[in-house]
C-alpha cells in the first residue's frame, strides 16, 4: 500500500485543493489526514473534501481544540476567537464525527514495512518533535514504539531524520508551511520510499478566500503566516525553545 499524507491543512481550501490535483497523479492506495485540518477559514470544506475522498484522519491538537475546547490551557487565549468562530461552522454531525478520530494510525506501507502516523508525538498530539530535537528528548516519546518509521506533523516543517535504526519524518504543512516561501503546500508519499512533496499554488486565493470567510484575523496573524512564512530554519529554532517552556498551541 502506498499513503499518501496530508498534515495541518488548516482550513486552507485551496492549498488543499492543489495538494489533491497532484497527489491524483500519483495514484496512491490511501489517503491520511494527520491532524490540525480544522482551525482555519475553511474547517467544514477541507473536512467534507477529504471525506468525500475516503481519507483516513487522525487527530491533532487544533482538532480536539476546536471540537472540545480549550478548556484551562492559557496559552490559546490569543486564539480563542478563532478557535470558537472553526467550531460555529462545524454540524453537530460533523463534532461528532471528528470526536471519533484516533491519535495513531498504524499502517503496513510498501517498502517501508509497519509504519506510525500520529501528530505531534506517538505519545502526545501536542508534543514538539523537530530535526534537531534532542535524543535524550526523544527517547522517551518513543519508548514501545515498535514501528521502525514514524510519521508526524505539528511544527509544519517538513524533514526526514534517522536515529539508530528509526526513521522519523515530518509530512510538512498544506495550509500554513514554515518553509520561507509562500504558495506552496507541503505533503508526504510514503511507499516505496519516502518521498517529501510540494504543491503550488496561488497563495492569492487562499488570502481572499481568508478575507471573504469572516475568519477572525484582525492582528492580520494568519495572513502574514500565508504571505511571509517562516523559514525552517526560524521555526525549528523557536519549536526547540517553546518545548522547553511548554506545550505549543500550533
Amino acid at each position: 500500500m502506498r499513503v499518501a499524507a496530508l498534515y495541518d491543512v488548516h482550513g486552507n481550501l485551496p492549498a488543499l485543493e492543489a495538494a489533491l490535483a497532484e497527489i491524483d497523479t500519483e495514484r496512491p492506495d490511501m489517503l491520511l489526514s494527520g491532524g490540525d485540518l480544522l482551525l482555519g477559514p475553511q474547517p467544514a470544506e477541507c473536512l467534507e473534501l477529504l471525506r468525500e475522498r475516503g481519507a483516513v484522519f487522525i487527530r491533532g491538537n487544533c482538532d480536539r481544540i476546536v471540537t472540545d475546547g480549550p478548556g484551562a490551557d492559557e496559552s490559546w487565549d490569543t486564539w480563542a476567537e478563532r478557535v470558537a468562530w472553526s467550531a460555529s461552522r462545524l454540524t453537530p454531525d460533523q463534532i461528532a464525527f471528528v470526536r471519533t478520530w484516533p491519535e495513531l494510525a498504524r499502517l503496513e506501507v510498501e517498502g517501508l514495512g509497519a509504519v506510525l502516523f500520529c501528530h505531534g508525538s506517538p505519545r502526545s498530539d501536542e508534543e514538539i518533535v523537530t530535526a534537531i530535537t534532542p535524543p535524550k528528548r526523544l527517547d522517551p516519546m518513543l519508548d514501545g514504539v515498535l514501528e521502525k518509521t514514524i510519521v508526524g506533523g505539528h511544527t509544519h516543517v517538513q524533514f526526514e531524520r534517522r536515529l539508530g535504526d528509526r526513521l522519523l519524518v515530518n509530512a510538512g504543512s498544506i495550509g500554513l508551511p514554515y518553509e520561507g516561501k509562500a504558495g506552496i503546500a507541503c505533503w508526504a508519499l510514503f511507499g516505496p520510499d519516502v518521498e517529501l512533496r510540494r504543491a503550488e499554488y496561488d497563495v492569492l486565493r487562499a488570502v481572499e478566500a481568508l478575507d471573504e470567510s469572516g475568519y477572525p484575523d484582525a492582528d492580520g496573524e494568519v495572513r502574514g503566516f500565508l504571505l511571509e512564512p517562516s523559514s525552517a530554519e526560524e521555526a525549528t529554532a523557536h519549536f526547540e525553545r517553546v518545548a522547553t517552556e511548554g506545550p505549543a498551541s500550533s
